[in-house]
């Protein structure tokens, strides 16, 4: 009768990165299959043995990927495009990143999932890849047909638990629930809802339970995320007739429906309803549903309590946690009572006791995914034990959330002045943008069609390597300075040798997007080894935001007058918009998040005027990162959206009428936000295109979009270089929607994942599009 810990999933990276560099080192051709399938199974190996050691009852199996759980599923229940040349049976390892990544074509022939050779000139595309509810982690979304035929075609998650059970712990799998998936699924049939296909995918879920039941499995984690959204009842009902289904196919099969991201809201009735064993509550987005949740669950349900938070790096205060735990546990009883990380561990970095290096006064408020277990395991002791057993654990919490809320190092006096100080008219340009518009054309002199890149071009290993020497000490500041003019003086001529028409410097100097621009404003603390997977082998190091924000000197100006004094184009000075910085980084949770987001925008604000005086002509802002932060629930979309589009605007608009605003929105599916997205007001948006086959512009059908937008005409996080004649289709789709003076050429992205190679094809097949375009269009 006692209280036990689960974790709903854990890091799949490790440590230190080693399932990153083993996936480079295999796309690379340096390592074959066999070898990045060992490494995998090593890190599985130790994830699940230092989870039990850290006294995790529930350890999850099925959580792992070498590229994305989502894509795990479409393969596991046989959802494989045809373009892919499955034909049934197993997939092997070329086509499953066939799928993920996209392929070369460089010799003309590609492998299918059964490693045959066929045809593909210059390759395979990539699935769809769009933002993980509102996380920073893409996946790789499903694509279904109105006459899908679904098959068991992997055994994943049999193979990892029985690979689990024969290192002696027993696990709990997990696996992506079918309504989920089918409402994550596109699909290219119009006025079919993918959702029509459940009474076809429900038998797979149920062949996978029956398999997993039989390897020995008494528990199995269901995440229907989808639970945290707004809900038709004709989907509440699919989820009763999926649950009744799956219950009634293995009975005696433990099932734990989990949700996340949010509370259940008007899902709750549904969800407590359903013929399941357990349900997870996000009590760390939605910790006021903890009282409906109680009163509305039966006497049998076992209760996963999220009570760490699996998304944010802030040490729980356990001590006012035990408060709310204790009656619940009292009432309920222990054995119906599991303590869990709010969602997956899978957004937090792995481990605190690596990091050496950071602030010791805002280390002590920290916890990783290690010490968010440790969390839970000392509430438990709490609760079966008593708290006298974990009393030095419990005072050590307290004294470190006392710590952190008494800190001086938290609130800025000055920065609460300025924002005490804002007014309405900061945040407006001076002018319309047709006004803007007429002043801004002659300036630049640009042809139509005008060609950019988004920002960042290739950080080769040369690259890296500089950056790590100059960080241990072993490249002086001089040596390391002279490094990055000249690998920018060769990326400026290279982009005027094939005619781009504005240009970038590259970023060499910058490490990563945020946190280049986090290291140099107060308020932020950095990580070593705090990764965290955004995307494959992507990993980011999120800058940790612990207090009031301000920029204490200019950021970027020098490297862009270093740049601009290279030609006689225009070169833009780029940044980082402050909803963005806001929403990739691990935020503070003692203010609102609109409060911390002005105070970014009004630093973002002062380096904007400083480039403006400096002589930019064009200056991107990019909000990246715009969408993702939007509220799950469509009620909620109003006041994100408000406190968002001001902060953009309060960044970009202390400048004069004649300076070019940019922003760049990538992997954003924002047709539902256009409104708002034109409420920006920037002169230029560039956005995310390619993979979609410019499906995002169908918003501009029904919504005049008042400005100038860049449909991205290639997908930059696939090594594929794109074909001239695809590029021209895709700006040929895009005059469909928008008028030729609106267009803009660019990339879907930044380059800074990519090689030089497969960059200078792209980049050179992309001038030539523009120019037959232009061409065809009778324009100069």
């Amino acid at each position: 009768m006692t209280v036990t810990v689960a974790t709903l999933g854990f890091p799949r990276i490790g440590p230190k990165r080693e399932l990153k560099f083993a996936l480079e080192s295999h796309w690379a051709g340096k390592t074959d299959a066999p070898t990045l399938l060992a490494t995998a199974a090593e890190l599985r190996a130790k994830t699940w043995a230092r989870q039990a050691a850290l006294g995790v009852a529930h350890v999850p199996s099925n959580d792992f990927s070498l590229y994305d759980h989502v894509l795990d599923t479409s393969v596991m229940v046989g959802a494989i495009p045809p373009l892919y040349g499955w034909t049934g049976g197993p997939i092997d390892t070329a086509a499953y990143f066939a799928m993920a990544r996209g392929t070369q074509g460089s010799s003309g022939e590609e492998a299918c999932a059964h490693g045959h050779a066929h045809s593909h000139g210059h390759g395979l595309p990539a699935m769809e890849m769009t933002k993980w509810f509102d996380t920073n982690y893409h996946y790789l979304a499903p694509e279904v047909s109105r006459d899908q035929a679904f098959a068991l075609s992997s055994t994943k998650p049999v193979d990892e638990f029985l690979e689990a059970k024969a290192l002696g712990v027993h696990t709990r799998p997990v696996l992506l629930g079918p309504v989920t998936f089918l409402k994550l699924a596109k699909t290219k049939d119009e006025d079919f809802s993918p959702l029509s296909l459940l009474s076809a995918l429900i038998p797979v879920y149920a062949e996978v339970l029956t398999r997993l039941q039989r390897a020995g499995a008494d528990w199995v984690q269901i995440d229907e995320p989808c639970l945290a959204l707004d809900l038709t009842e004709f989907e509440r009902g699919e989820l009763r007739r999926a649950y009744g289904a799956l219950s009634h196919a293995v009975p005696g099969l433990r099932l734990m429906l989990t949700s996340y991201f949010g509370g259940y809201g008007d899902n709750l009735s549904t969800a407590v309803n359903l013929p399941i064993d357990g349900l997870h509550i996000d009590l760390a987005r939605a910790p006021e549903e903890l009282d409906r949740v109680l009163s509305a669950s039966r006497e049998g349900l076992v209760l996963s309590l999220g009570v760490i938070d699996g998304r944010n790096v802030w040490r729980a205060n356990l001590p006012a946690l035990l408060d709310r735990l204790d009656p619940i546990v009292s009432k309920r009883g222990g054995d119906r009572v599991i303590l869990a990380p709010s969602c997956s561990l899978l957004h937090s970095p792995v481990d605190l006791e690596l990091e050496t290096g950071i602030d010791p006064e805002v280390r002590q408020w920290l916890a990783f995914a290690v010490q968010k277990i440790e969390e839970l395991v000392i509430l438990a002791a709490a609760l079966n034990q008593g708290r006298p057993s974990v009393a030095g654990h419990l005072a050590a919490s307290q004294v470190a959330a006392e710590a952190r809320r008494t800190s001086p190092k938290i609130h800025d006096a000055a920065v609460a002045a300025r924002l005490a100080a804002m007014t309405p008219a900061m945040a407006k340009r001076t002018s319309a943008f047709g006004r803007r518009q007429a002043i801004q054309i002659p300036r630049l002199d640009l042809p139509a069609f005008p060609t950019t890149t988004i920002g960042s071009f290739p950080q080769t290993e040369d690259v890296r390597k500089a950056r790590s020497a100059h960080g241990k000490g072993e490249l002086s500041d001089a040596d390391y300075a002279t490094f990055l003019r000249e690998e920018t003086a060769r990326t400026v001529a290279w982009q005027e040798e094939i005619g781009l028409d504005v240009l970038v410097h590259g970023e060499f100097e910058r490490n990563d997007m945020v946190q280049y621009f986090g290291e140099q404003l107060s308020g932020f603390v950095f990580t070593k080894h705090g990764w965290v997977q955004s995307y494959g082998s992507r990993c980011v190091r999120p800058p940790i935001l612990y207090g009031d924000v301000s920029r204490p000197a200019p950021m970027t100006v020098e490297w862009w007058r270093y740049a601009q004094s290279l030609t006689d184009k225009p070169m833009k000075g780029m940044l980082t918009g402050p909803v963005t910085i806001l929403n990739w980084s691990f935020v503070r949770d003692d203010v609102p998040r609109s409060l911390a987001c002005r105070q970014i925008a009004l630093a973002i604000r002062d380096e904007v005027v400083d480039l403006e005086t400096a002589g930019a002509k064009v200056i991107q802002i990019d909000e990246a990162a715009l969408r993702e932060g939007l509220p799950l629930r469509r009620g909620d979309w109003g006041a994100y959206l408000d406190w968002a589009v001001e902060c953009f605007r309060l960044t970009a608009s202390g400048v004069a009428d004649h300076t070019q605003i940019h922003t760049h929105m990538c992997y954003s599916e924002f047709n539902d936000i256009i409104a708002a997205i034109g409420a920006m007001d920037a002169d230029v948006i560039s956005i995310e295109t390619a993979r979609s086959k410019m499906e995002l512009l169908d918003a501009f059908e029904a919504y005049a979009y008042p400005a100038e937008i860049g449909p991205g005409v290639y997908d930059i996080h696939s090594p594929r270089v794109p074909a001239v004649e695809e590029m021209t289709d895709l700006l040929k789709a895009a005059q469909t929607r928008l008028s030729s003076g609106q267009l803009w050429v660019n990339p879907d992205c930044g380059l800074k994942t990519r090689k030089w190679p497969e960059t200078r094809a792209a980049l050179i097949n992309m001038v030539e599009a523009a120019r037959i375009v232009r061409q065809a269009t009778g324009v100069a």
